[in-house]
């Protein structure tokens, strides 16, 4: 897989992981931290141009990132919702940056070869929107073109990305991937996930 310093991920762990008790996002997967192991998937795709925005648990979760190469993000307004991660992460994105994958940190069955595949998508035609598709809809991982960045920058509250997959600004293209839909919510989610393979 290759880097490429135009893509740059967006890893969401800002939530206070209510339903879960304690800060999910250092919960361990087989070993591994879930936070760690999706910064690891989207570095292997994106390198040094991998953001982590957190928020609520912030002091318990920054220490777990202090010999990480990516940039860490503070959301300070984090009890707003998932809209407000999301600004913050594209507020500090790079000037040469012309597209953005969100990815929740909680997504732990997502892999680096499907947000290998979302690139490749994307590589071909940079100005779509290109999804993962699972259940009966869209979500993310998902890759906004810079042209994008502006309805991103107007989200609010707890919609998240989901409303511009839905109402797309111009093309948007989708990549199967049923594994997306499992997220980390609960302790028996996390229990359950664990005896998949990585």
């Amino acid at each position: 897989m290759t880097a490429s310093s135009d893509l740059h991920v967006i890893v969401l762990a800002a939530g206070a992981s209510t339903r879960f008790g304690a800060p999910k996002q250092l919960a361990r997967i087989q070993g591994v931290p879930m936070l760690q192991l999706a910064l690891s998937h989207a570095q292997s795709l994106a390198g040094h141009a991998v953001s982590v925005v957190i928020g609520a648990n912030a002091a318990q979760i920054a220490p777990a990132l202090a010999h990480s190469s990516v940039t860490v993000v503070i959301n300070r307004g984090w009890a707003e919702g998932l809209a407000a991660s999301i600004r913050a992460g594209i507020e500090r994105l790079p000037g040469q940056c012309a597209g953005a994958l969100l990815l929740l940190a909680d997504q732990c069955a997502v892999t680096s070869a499907d947000l290998q595949r979302l690139a490749d998508v994307w590589h071909r035609d940079r100005l779509a929107i290109v999804a993962a598709q699972y259940g009966d809809g869209w979500g993310v991982p998902a890759i906004f073109p810079r042209r994008s960045f502006p309805a991103l920058l107007a989200l609010r509250g707890e919609l998240g990305a989901r409303a511009l997959l839905h109402h797309p600004i111009g093309r948007r293209v989708g990549v199967p991937m049923p594994n997306a839909a499992i997220d980390i919510d609960t302790v028996q989610d996390l229990q359950a996930q664990a005896r998949m393979p990585l």
